[in-house]
């Protein structure tokens, strides 16, 4: 490659036709998406834009020194991918809190007037909630180098080979004041009339169909194989910012997406800057009145306090900014019959009456059992069985029965009786005193439901993340009785598997791969992977954290646990009982012995945090330590870990195989580590 065939402005002087011509083709198809994709307003057929494209190509086949990655015909897809990396978020990329009624955006716009101690009507910029994929998009001197989802906030999944499929998306910035560094936060999403013609082909393809846009999106951009990302229209829009290095930060909110528009980046035309209250309501009524005509689907409206100065000022709550609020919609409903009232049994237990229901599209997907919570809620909403009833659906939120309507309820409605027994084990069906949920009392030794539930949780993704380990392999362990308890799932062997409906040798092994892989694991998950009733997974890193070892967990009375952050009186009491029960604690010991193992600190109590105020950047694979292990071991010393190089860094950890990041740190003359040094630096005393 020669990239500087390509370097901004023309071709130079007595340049071959050839690169003239290659040079305005590109020029032409880059005005061209930038019309379709960002304008909304296409300037040519789409048989002359594939001329054009074709023609690119024939050039850049003829002459490989043009072919650069921001060329147009970079967009077509690669070959597929073994799994997506993780990435880590240098600025975390947060929630927001939900608003859904006029007095909780009339209290909203009072505590932010109270948080800026101002008397004065404050501006907000008011955008539009898109019901899509949350991404970041990493631009390095205007070029497109890193994208990646959300995750879980702090860590995504890195889907640069599918985002360079997406024309919306500028793989180069254009404009002058192009920055060192840009992070772009956005959502990728799918219009109606491309959900509609996808899901036309999945049907004459014989395929199963996309259940709404936001599916579609989510699953075309999560395809190992970009080339079928590539074959789906996916559209972006910007609307917020991460790391920015190299230029100053514009005064406002607005001022941002201005900028970004002038970068080619794609900006939403639905937006404003308004004033208080009233303002924000005002915008919410319009996108309201104009919603079923978007091309896009939107879940609601967001509202951010426009100067950036003040949104400093504000801060945060917990994972939310104070700065900012989503308004959502009211959830999609509609009506539909009750069939029948089972009771469904979770992982814990929890004995859960769910109404079957007539199908009925709702939401986006079509409906057939909804949930009714539990007991006190059948009989304070007063659903029978025939009644017809409201069914809303929002967003991926599971099914629920509103209300029924009287004047339709059939003159053999009958009431719903909650079971005593388990249906599933025939355990009696108890509730205590100060709960509303009834519980199998079974336990996960005698139902094999919890028994299910409890080996798909502890396998799952945030958990133990054992690939390949889903809902129907799980059930036939169980149903045949060859794994009881998750430390039975590390002793399987070969021919067990194999033998299995759906399970050649080959998936077998590529199982007991994954189980051999998720031995190490890091303590928040393991702790997670337990499933202690009200532990997730925010609750569980800060237990790893705040004891860094297994066995101060283990030891720790209701009143040490009353000391990590975020665990109260309920949560402390059910930790207590979990570690009390001599079953539990012998299948730690259980999974410690088949060979489970996590990195250990001396947790919070230990003495100063002497990594405080250490930025690390891990490159390669490490010897022992996943990347995960070896944030967990910084981030336990007090240090903090970067996804990208910068004069900040403090150290760069490099293993086998590191790549651009190392390099850049030996050029800024960043002390690198190997994990022995990492491990050493970590133990040292402050």
């Amino acid at each position: 490659m020669q990239p500087d065939l390509f370097s901004e402005g023309p071709p130079p002087a007595g340049a071959p036709d050839w690169l003239v011509r290659a040079h305005a083709l590109r020029d032409e198809l880059n005005r061209h998406n930038h019309a379709y994709y960002v304008l909304d307003q296409p300037s040519i057929p789409d048989s002359e834009y594939d001329r054009l494209f074709q023609e690119l190509q024939a050039l850049e086949t003829a002459h490989p020194e043009l072919l650069t990655s921001d060329s147009p015909t970079q967009r077509v897809g690669g070959a597929p991918l073994p799994q997506f990396d993780p990435v880590r978020h240098d600025i975390p990329m947060l929630s927001l809190g939900n608003g859904f009624s006029d007095e909780d955006i009339e209290a909203f716009d009072k505590r932010v007037m109270d948080g800026l101690e101002s008397m004065q009507e404050v501006r907000y910029a008011a955008e539009l909630k898109f019901d899509g994929l949350a991404i970041s998009l990493r631009y390095v001197d205007g070029l497109l180098v890193q994208a990646a989802t959300r995750g879980d906030g702090t860590t995504g999944e890195n889907v640069t080979a599918n985002i360079r499929t997406v024309r919306a998306i500028p793989l180069r910035l254009h404009g002058k004041n192009i920055p060192k560094v840009l992070d772009v936060r956005g959502e990728v999403l799918m219009y109606k009339q491309d959900f509609a013609r996808l899901n036309q082909r999945q049907r004459d393809a014989g395929q199963k169909e996309f259940a709404n846009p936001r599916n579609a999106a989510a699953g075309s951009l999560r395809q190992l194989d970009s080339r079928i990302t590539a074959q789906r229209t996916l559209r972006f829009f910007a609307y917020g910012i991460g790391v920015l290095e190299g230029m100053d930060m514009p005064a406002s909110h607005s001022a941002l997406l201005d900028w970004y528009q002038e970068l080619g980046l794609p900006v939403c035309k639905e937006r404003a800057v308004v004033s208080g209250a009233a303002g924000l309501l005002a915008f919410f009524r319009g996108i309201g009145e104009k919603r079923e005509q978007l091309p896009y689907e939107i879940d609601g409206v967001v509202y951010k306090v426009d100067r950036l100065d003040q949104q400093k000022h504000l801060g945060f709550v917990s994972r939310a900014p104070r700065f900012a609020l989503a308004h959502k919609f009211p959830a999609q409903e509609a009506l539909t019959q009750v069939v029948e009232i089972e009771v469904q049994v979770g992982r814990t237990g929890a004995i859960t009456p769910v109404a079957r229901l007539n199908p009925v599209f709702v939401g986006g997907v079509t409906v057939t059992n909804a949930t009714l919570h539990n007991e006190d809620e059948v009989r304070r909403k007063d659903i029978q069985i025939g009644d017809t009833v409201i069914v809303r659906r929002a967003g991926d939120v599971i099914p629920e029965v509103v209300a029924f309507v009287p004047e339709k309820r059939p003159a053999d409605a009958r009431a719903f009786v909650m079971p005593t027994a388990c249906p599933v084990c025939g355990s009696p069906i108890v509730r205590l005193e100060d709960e509303a949920i009834a519980r199998c009392s079974g336990g996960w030794l005698k139902c094999s439901a919890q028994r299910k539930g409890g080996l798909q949780h502890f396998a799952s993704r945030r958990a133990m993340d054992i690939e390949g380990l889903g809902e129907q392999l799980v059930e036939q362990l169980v149903d045949n009785n060859i794994v009881t308890t998750p430390a039975d799932l590390y002793r399987l062997g070969l021919l067990a598997l194999s033998t299995l409906d759906r399970m050649a040798e080959k998936s077998a092994q590529n199982v007991l791969d994954a189980l051999q892989k998720s031995k190490d694991t890091t303590l928040a998950r393991f702790i997670y992977a337990l499933g202690i009733r009200h532990v997730g997974e925010a609750t569980a890193k800060e237990l790893a954290r705040h004891f860094g070892s297994l066995d101060k967990l283990l030891a720790a009375s209701e009143e040490q646990l009353l000391e990590v952050a975020d665990i109260g009186p309920v949560v402390a009491t059910s930790i207590r009982a979990f570690f009390s029960d001599a079953l539990n604690v012998e299948l730690v010991e259980q999974l410690r012995a088949v060979g489970v193992r996590w990195p250990e600190t001396e947790g919070v109590d230990s003495g100063p945090k002497h990594l405080q105020g250490k930025t690390f950047v891990l490159t390669g694979t490490l010897p022992n330590m996943s990347r995960d292990q070896a944030a967990q071991l910084i981030e336990a010393a007090g240090g903090k870990v970067a996804g990208s190089v910068s004069k900040k860094t403090s150290y760069v950890v490099a293993g086998a195989e590191a790549g651009s990041k190392l390099a850049k740190a030996e050029e800024l003359g960043i002390p690198i580590l190997d994990e022995a040094q990492l491990q050493a630096l970590c133990a040292e005393a402050p």
